[in-house]
């Protein structure tokens, strides 16, 4: 079984694929900043506890696999990293002591899609349409009961049976 992570209660493996340019896709990726700028996305992805699996910094735009974790949303993770690398790309090779406002390094969008499971391991472990069971586009409603220790489908003891408001005031 795939080594997952987890948190205080709960397992968890949560894998996107982000792409990003920079503003107007200038072509500044490259040399000595494409060397730093991994290393610098690495470190602010371990401030929200995410890891970067694995990362391409292309002239004019970055692709990265990054493991980020439920109670954290995409959006915010990748806002933190675009935004802080923005501001230290400016300290570092704009020259500027104080923080980088008014200008942008990086584009605003960006693209996210999942990395799942593969959709033939999900597929053998659900089983298949009629072999015994019914799929939800069948034309017949499903029925739903309830499986309790010792077989039994009626309503327990704190339940009732469903009746009418009507029924409830004639009663």
């Amino acid at each position: 079984m795939d080594e997952y992570e987890s948190l205080s209660h709960s397992k968890w493996e949560c894998k996107y694929h982000i792409v990003f340019i920079p503003k107007c896709r200038r072509k500044v990726l490259y040399g000595n900043l494409r060397k730093h700028l991994g290393e610098v996305f690495r470190k602010l992805a371990e401030q929200k506890e995410c890891r970067i699996e694995e990362g391409h910094l292309l002239a004019d735009h970055v692709h990265m696999m990054i493991s980020i974790p439920p109670k954290y949303a995409v959006s915010s993770v990748v806002g933190f990293i675009k935004g802080k690398s923005a501001i230290h790309l400016a300290r570092v090779y704009g020259e500027r002591k104080q923080n980088y406002t008014g200008q942008s390094f990086w584009a605003r969008g960006y693209f996210v899609s999942t990395v799942g499971r593969d959709e033939k391991t999900i597929r053998g472990v659900h089983p298949q349409p009629g072999k015994g069971r019914r799929t939800l586009g069948s034309d017949e409603p499903l029925e739903m009961t309830c499986h309790r220790q010792g077989g039994s489908t009626q309503p327990g003891p704190r339940q009732r049976p469903r009746s009418s408001r009507f029924e409830r005031l004639t009663q």
